[in-house]
């Protein structure tokens, strides 16, 4: 960059919860004017923060991170932050943030199409309103006076199923691997001449006068000629020793299938049958850990925030036993195997328990005291109104070009976040409310049986089939069709087959989701749901819809409100009324995933299931109206009356 060039470090800003899911470490972020990579974690700078603490504290999901990425990890991080952009934008605050570097490395320039590297300084960048980031942009000076023009990333990387992600070799490629004859590193230009049958951007050499159209690197064809990736970190910095052996892929700028987040969450719930003083040792654990006795625990007690927590506990020698019992919890689940199954036990057990643990300022829980309303009495088994939840998030990693697999970790493989192990990871935590539904186990092991029992003739083949057989096989073919280029075949096709429960709890899930997002003052964006199916030895029958926004709008009562007797009995019969008919109706109802099809849904679609991908914890799949309400065969229905 011009040396010249005014230059200020902050160019852009991203919500937390961003950095969870769409904009984390190794992914590229389009700001308005050209895109940047995040940073591995050994470039993200705390010395600046002073006294403001910056660790989340959750052991459940801090065990369960460990058991992924290793005992080194001992600390859940949000960003780097400090309050003040806005007021003093040349301020201490401004120089502190999760550090980015421009990427793809080779720009254009939108005037004369020159294509050259960052490094080759052709071009300047320019970022001199400290309150207007979003104005960052680089530039190039060329035309009539030398104007500023403007100057973009060029949109082709090269990326492989490793988490590997490299420029695209511009130079090889336009002289089909050879070097330029008249110029070791020659200009190049970029044209884009649009079209709509894939890309037509053509490069030249601007000194020898090769020419080529990177339509020859696309498909399995162009594949081919591409160069063997060379195992490129950008996000650390590094290469791989011995290159890569995988292939590389030609991805744009902005795919979809560039980054793919693995993020962890869990529920901040206390230990089933544990007391309020256990709850508030595990809250400040980060704070308590650390105290070596009696004598050094008096004293801390004096300073906030344990003054004032622990008011209620006046004996030292009450809270030390707490603090030793937290101690041996931790070290007996250090060994256990944590999984997304064992992160929701916790979760489900204290819901389900007969008696509701104490409130604290992180869990709250209330039961009506009538209970379930007599007319929902067949169709829920406990409803529960969770005045105050916290949920936390943590990223243990990334994959490229294949998400990673719910039901099969470690069949794509993760990309690491930080050049050595790392010693913490990114989290983010949200606060919000939400209401758990509990279903009557006979009821659903009725209609399992139902339902497995059930049958049909093919209209086509004449074969007698079943739904359950139907949706099965969808499964198989779904995850033969999504890895069959990528990932070596021999991976069990049925694994992680949820099975018919999850089905109907699900959608059960949404059809409440959609009915509630209508009143409940919260846009359906802000829900999230946790579906309790558990598995055929352990089976679970629990929903848990709740708000998952990162400010204070989570928590303003409009949910948990609609969990009042008459209120919930309103909103059942109006979920279960809409969902017999959809507008899609006949083709809606009649959907049903059968060979050669993959999709992972049968009367289900946008108009009458379908809700957003951040409230859906399943990608909008597994779900099936003709499991909830009647839509052809009754026996399928789970509920085949209105209450």
């Amino acid at each position: 960059m011009a040396d010249s060039a005014p230059y200020l470090r902050r160019v852009g800003a991203v919500r937390p919860s961003h950095l969870m899911f769409t904009s984390g470490v190794g992914s590229i972020v389009d700001l308005p004017n050209f895109s940047v990579l995040v940073r591995g974690l050994d470039d993200w700078r705390y010395d600046r923060l002073g006294d403001n603490p910056q660790v989340i504290t959750e052991p459940r999901l801090l065990a369960a991170v460990q058991a992924i990425l290793g005992k080194t990890v001992g600390e859940l991080k949000p960003a780097p932050w400090l309050p003040g952009t806005d007021t003093k934008p040349k301020g201490e605050a401004a120089r502190v943030g999760v550090p980015v570097m421009p990427f793809p490395s080779w720009m254009r320039c939108t005037a004369c199409n020159l294509l050259a590297p960052i490094d080759t300084q052709a071009f300047g960048f320019r970022n001199d309103k400290p309150s207007k980031p979003h104005e960052a942009r680089f530039f190039h000076e060329c035309g009539r006076g030398n104007k500023e023009r403007l100057v973009v990333g060029a949109r082709f990387v090269l990326a492989c199923t490793a988490g590997h992600l490299d420029d695209f070799p511009y130079l090889e490629f336009v002289h089909r691997g050879q070097k330029c004859a008249k110029a070791p590193k020659p200009n190049l230009r970029m044209e884009d001449f649009g079209g709509n049958i894939g890309a037509n951007v053509r490069i030249t050499c601007q000194r020898c006068g090769e020419d080529r159209n990177i339509r020859e690197a696309m498909g399995r064809k162009g594949r081919a000629e591409l160069p063997g990736c060379r195992g490129r970190h950008p996000h650390l910095g590094t290469f791989a020793e011995n290159g890569c052996e995988r292939q590389p892929h030609l991805i744009v700028v902005g795919a979809s299938n560039q980054w793919f987040a693995q993020p962890l969450s869990a529920l901040a719930v206390p230990k089933p049958g544990a007391d309020e003083l256990d709850a508030r040792v595990e809250q400040f654990w980060e704070s308590l850990q650390h105290v070596p006795g009696v004598e050094i625990l008096e004293y801390m007690r004096r300073v906030a925030p344990l003054s004032h927590e622990l008011a209620k506990w006046p004996d030292n020698e009450e809270v030390w036993a707490a603090i030793e019992r937290h101690r041996d919890k931790l070290e007996a689940a250090s060994g256990e195997v944590q999984g997304r199954l064992d992160l929701l036990t916790p979760e489900w057990q204290v819901f389900s328990a007969p008696t509701l643990p104490e409130p604290t300022d992180d869990f709250t829980l209330h039961r009506h005291p009538d209970g379930v309303p007599s007319l929902l009495k067949g169709y829920f088994a406990d409803v529960i109104q969770a005045e105050r939840l916290r949920e936390v998030r943590a990223m243990i990693g990334f994959t490229r070009l294949d998400a990673p697999d719910f039901e099969d970790p470690d069949l794509v493989t993760r990309a690491p976040l930080a050049r050595f192990k790392p010693s913490w990871v990114p989290a983010s935590e949200v606060r919000g409310e939400g209401i758990f539904l509990k279903l009557p186990e006979d009821l659903l092991t009725a209609w399992e049986g139902r339902v497995r029992a059930s049958s049909y003739t093919d209209e086509h083949s004449g074969q007698t089939r079943s739904v359950p057989h139907e949706h099965r096989e969808a499964y198989g073919r779904f995850r033969d069709h999504r890895y069959s280029d990528r990932i070596p075949l021999g991976f069990d096709r049925y694994r992680g087959w949820p099975d018919l429960r999850y089905y109907a709890l699900h959608t059960l899930s949404h059809l409440l989701i959609r009915t509630i997002a209508l009143e409940c003052g919260y846009n359906s964006a802000s829900l999230s749901e946790r579906i309790y199916a558990g598995t055929e030895d352990d089976p679970r029958s629990g929903i848990l819809i709740y708000t998952a926004v990162p400010d204070a709008e989570g928590t303003l009562g409009g949910l948990v409100s609609l969990a009042e007797p008459e209120e919930l009995v309103r909103l059942t019969r109006r979920a279960l009324s809409e969902a017999r008919h959809c507008s899609s109706d006949p083709l809606c109802a009649e959907r049903l995933p059968r060979a050669p099809e993959d999709f992972l849904h049968g009367a289900a679609c946008h108009v009458c299931l379908f809700v957003s991908e951040t409230t859906c914890e399943r990608g909008n799949r597994f779900l099936d109206r003709r499991f909830i309400v009647p839509i052809g065969d009754p026996d399928l229905a789970l509920y085949p009356e209105i209450p």
